[in-house]
Order: structure tokens, then C-alpha cells, then sequence
């Protein structure tokens, strides 16, 4: 079975799809972009943001009350 590149793939899509890939694609590079500019907590909790997922307890229990 011969290996099919990325490249050949998408070009193979139609015109909307590659442009959908492309949104995707360029937001997923300014997410890291923003990740990386802001500043590192130290000692906080690592992960996703707690008030952001509802994620208020780490190993069953509950947390910054």
C-alpha cells in the first residue's frame, strides 16, 4: 500500500475544506503564540485554567475556597 503525503491529501480536498484546514491551522498557531506570551505562574496549579474548565479540586479535593 503506498504511503499518501499531507500535501498530496489536502490538495486532493475541495477548495472550502482547504480553507477550513487553513483557519484551523492559523488558529491553533495564535493560541500557542498567546499561551507562550503570557507569564509563567509559579506555584499555581498546572493545567487548564480551574475557573475556566470548572475544575475546582485536585485529587478529590476541593480547592481555593
Amino acid at each position: 500500500m503506498p504511503q499518501v503525503d499531507e500535501a498530496s491529501r489536502r490538495a486532493a480536498l475541495p477548495a472550502a475544506a482547504q480553507r477550513a484546514l487553513a483557519e484551523a491551522e492559523e488558529r491553533r498557531r495564535q493560541a500557542a503564540a498567546e499561551a507562550a506570551a503570557r507569564p509563567r505562574e509559579y506555584g499555581g496549579r498546572e493545567g487548564p485554567d480551574p475557573s475556566r474548565y470548572g475544575d475546582w479540586e485536585k485529587k478529590g479535593i476541593a480547592i481555593d475556597f
